[in-house]
């Protein structure tokens, strides 16, 4: 009897999936990013970049792309390493297969976490990025993946870029670890 309701309870838990990231960031900002990953909105692509974190991928990549008032990039993991020539942080992904678009109702609101990409939609793959503020023309165009969920003290003091594109210069803040939690 006692084996019987084992296996129940295991079977009623069902698979186990990730439900977020925690992200430590070193730089000009320190501190601790948590974010609630969205699976039920953007499965492949929450599959994707936690699998990508359990790997130890996102170590050590850093903010490339930041623009005040707008959002802080990151998640170049063949080019954003630090250390890596970072005039090609932001043109590289993962060796993992680009992603079709998972676009939803939700608004990029501040702290609101999508998936960055070219100029076609179904071209996410590793890159990601947090919202300073509201954004609502990225709505219906870009896959949202999360939403942060402590830590926005450390996302605004994440290192600024310079120029249209918001590229850092000189020593960028950066991911030191990103654990993928329950």
């Amino acid at each position: 009897m006692h084996k019987a309701l084992s296996l129940v309870a295991l079977l009623a838990a069902g698979p186990a999936f990730a439900s977020g990231l925690e992200i430590q960031v070193e730089g000009e900002s320190n501190g601790t990013i948590k974010i609630d990953l969205f699976e039920d909105v953007a499965p492949k692509h929450v599959e994707q970049i936690t699998a990508l974190a359990a790997e130890g991928q996102y170590d050590g990549v850093v903010f490339h792309r930041v623009i005040d008032g707008f959002m802080a990039q990151t998640g170049d993991v063949q080019y954003g390493k630090l250390g890596e020539n970072m005039s090609y942080a932001g043109r590289g992904g993962s060796e993992r297969p680009d992603l079709p678009a998972e676009f939803s109702e939700l608004a990029f609101d501040r702290g609101v976490v999508g998936m960055a990409r070219s100029q076609n939609p179904n071209s996410a793959n590793s890159q990601f990025f947090i919202m300073f503020a509201p954004g609502h023309f990225l709505n219906g165009q870009y896959t949202v993946v999360g939403q942060v969920t402590e830590g926005m003290d450390v996302v605004d003091a994440i290192k600024r870029g310079t120029g249209g594109n918001g590229a850092v210069v000189g020593q960028p803040d950066l991911m030191k670890t990103v654990t993928v939690t329950d």
